[in-house]
C-alpha cells in the first residue's frame, strides 16, 4: 500500500461546501492516508482570511487582554462550517477553550496557528480519523529554526500506530511547549515535513490553481502549463515570485527524492504539475520550462582597475553586507566590476548611504553607481543548456520589444538566465520571452 501525504491550501478549507470537496478527494484514493490543513481562507474577492482575524485578536488580547470582539467574526465562520457539513461536533466548547489561550497567551503566534488547529480538528472529525496536534511533533530550536530531524522523528512517532491521520499545517513548538508559526504559506513546509517522516511516495499539495503555468496569467492571457519542474526549477521560479508552493516546502522530500504533485482541489481531475527530483526528470521538449519577475531591486555596481588581482577584495565586500545584516540576491561580476543586487525592501532609511560610504573607505573603488527600481526576470528551463542560440534569442526579443536590458546573470549550471530592466520595463519584458519561446513563432 502506498503513502500519499496531502497538503490542502486555505481556499480548499474556506467553508463547508469546499471542505465536503476535500474530504471527497481524499476517500476517493485509499493511499492518501496522511492529511495536512491551513486555515480558512478567502470565499470571495473581498474576504477575510481566518489568520488574518487570528492576528487581530493576538493584538486585541496584547493591548486590552480581552480579544472577544473579534474573536467572535472566527466563531461564527467555524460554527457555520460544522453547521454546513453537519457534524455533531462540540465546536463551541473548542472556540471556548481557544478563545480563553488567545487571551491567557497574549502572543501572535499561538493565536495565528489556531486556524490551522480548528481546521485540523474538524477534517479529523469529518473523515473520521485522529487529529495530531502540530505543536506535539514540529520542533523549533531556542532560536527559532526549524529542527527538521527532530520533527522527522517525532512525526513518524505519532503516526507510527495510525494509518491515517489529519495533521494541522503552519505551525509547532520549541521544546518548551511555546508554539511557534513558519512563515506565511508555512502549511507547505508542513505538509512536506510529514512526507519526509513517514518516507510518503508522492506528496499532493492542493491549491485552487491545476499546478504551475510558464509565467504569471495576470501578465500573459492563458500562459501554458507546466507538466513536470525539476526542484531546481521549482527554486529558481519559485524565488522570482511563482507562488503557487512555498519555495522552502521541497527541501524535506528533496533529501528523500518524494516527488510533489501540485493539484486543483476545485478541478481534480487535473493532472497538475509534478515537481521531481533530477534524477526521475526527463526533458519535455521545451527549451524553457518558465519565466518569473520580482520587482524593486537595487543594485550597487562598484568599479575598480585590477579588482580580480587584489586578495581579499570580495571579501571585504561581503563583510559589510554581513555587519549590516544585509544579504544579497544576485553578484555578477566583470574583470574590474562587481554588483550587488538587494532587495530594495531590506534597506532601512539611511542604509544604503551607509553601505555607499563604508563600501568607498574599505576598499577604496575607482567608481561606484545605485541603480534603483530595477526588477529580475529568470527565464528557466534544463532544456536551455543543450539549445544553441537561447540566449541569443531571449536578448533579441528583449531588443525587438525595445527593452533595455541593465544587467545579465546566468547560472554556471545553464538552467537559467537572469535579467535586470527597469521595474516598469519587466510585465513587457516577461511577454516578449513569453513569445519567443511559448507563443506563435515558437511553434512554427
Amino acid at each position: 500500500m502506498s503513502i500519499k501525504v496531502c497538503k490542502f491550501g486555505g481556499t480548499s478549507m474556506a467553508d463547508g461546501s469546499t471542505i465536503q470537496k476535500v474530504a471527497n478527494i481524499v476517500k476517493s484514493d485509499k493511499d492518501r492516508r496522511y492529511v495536512v490543513v491551513s486555515a480558512p481562507g478567502k470565499r470571495f474577492s473581498n474576504d477575510v482570511k481566518v489568520t488574518d482575524m487570528l492576528y487581530e485578536c493576538a493584538r486585541a488580547a496584547a493591548d486590552t487582554g480581552n480579544c472577544a470582539a473579534p474573536f467572535s467574526k472566527i466563531r461564527q465562520r467555524f460554527e457555520n462550517i460544522v453547521a454546513e457539513l453537519g457534524l455533531k461536533m462540540d465546536i463551541g466548547g473548542v472556540l471556548d477553550e481557544t478563545e480563553k489561550r488567545i487571551c491567557e497567551e497574549k502572543s501572535a503566534d499561538f493565536a495565528a496557528s489556531r486556524g490551522e488547529y480548528l481546521s485540523g480538528r474538524i477534517m479529523a472529525e469529518l473523515l473520521d480519523v485522529p487529529f495530531v496536534d502540530a505543536q506535539d511533533v514540529i520542533r523549533f530550536n531556542d532560536e527559532g529554526t526549524f529542527d527538521a530531524e527532530e520533527s522527522y522523528a517525532l512525526v513518524a512517532r505519532a503516526l507510527a500506530d495510525k494509518p491515517y491521520a489529519v495533521v494541522a499545517g503552519f505551525y509547532g513548538a520549541y521544546k518548551d511547549g511555546k508554539v511557534k508559526t513558519f512563515s506565511r504559506g508555512g502549511s507547505d513546509i508542513s505538509g512536506a515535513v510529514v512526507a519526509r517522516a513517514v518516507l510518503a511516495d508522492l506528496y499532493e499539495n492542493w491549491t485552487d490553481v491545476s499546478g504551475f503555468l510558464a509565467c504569471d496569467p495576470r501578465i500573459v492571457e492563458r500562459p501554458q502549463g507546466i507538466k513536470v519542474l525539476s526542484y531546481k526549477e521549482l527554486r529558481e521560479l519559485s524565488y522570482m515570485g511563482a507562488n503557487v508552493l512555498h519555495s522552502e516546502s521541497i527541501f524535506p522530500v528533496r533529501g528523500a527524492n518524494i516527488p510533489i504533485n501540485i493539484r486543483n482541489t476545485f478541478r481534480a481531475e487535473d493532472e497538475g504539475t509534478m515537481i521531481v527530483p533530477l534524477s526521475k526528470y526527463r526533458y519535455t521538449g521545451n527549451i524553457v520550462t518558465g519565466i518569473a519577475g520580482k520587482k524593486n531591486f537595487t543594485v550597487i555596481h562598484i568599479e575598480k582597475s585590477m579588482m580580480n588581482s587584489e586578495i581579499g577584495f570580495t571579501r571585504k565586500i561581503l563583510s559589510i553586507l554581513e555587519e549590516n545584516n544585509i544579504s544579497f540576491e544576485h553578484m555578477p561580476s566583470g574583470i574590474d566590476t562587481m554588483s550587488l543586487v538587494i532587495d530594495s525592501n531590506v534597506l532601512q532609511l539611511g542604509m544604503l548611504d551607509r553601505l555607499l560610504t563604508e563600501i568607498e573607505q574599505t576598499v577604496n573603488p575607482d567608481h561606484v553607481r545605485v541603480y534603483n527600481n530595477i526588477a529580475l526576470i529568470a527565464t528557466v528551463g534544463h532544456g536551455m543548456s543543450s539549445s544553441i542560440g537561447t540566449s541569443g534569442r531571449l536578448f533579441k526579443a528583449l531588443s525587438d520589444a525595445n527593452i533595455n536590458v541593465r544587467m545579465i546573470d546566468q547560472g554556471s549550471s545553464e538552467l537559467n538566465i537572469i535579467v535586470g530592466v527597469a521595474d516598469e520595463d519587466c510585465n513587457r519584458a516577461i511577454k516578449a520571452i513569453y513569445n519567443e519561446f511559448f507563443g506563435e513563432k515558437a511553434k512554427a
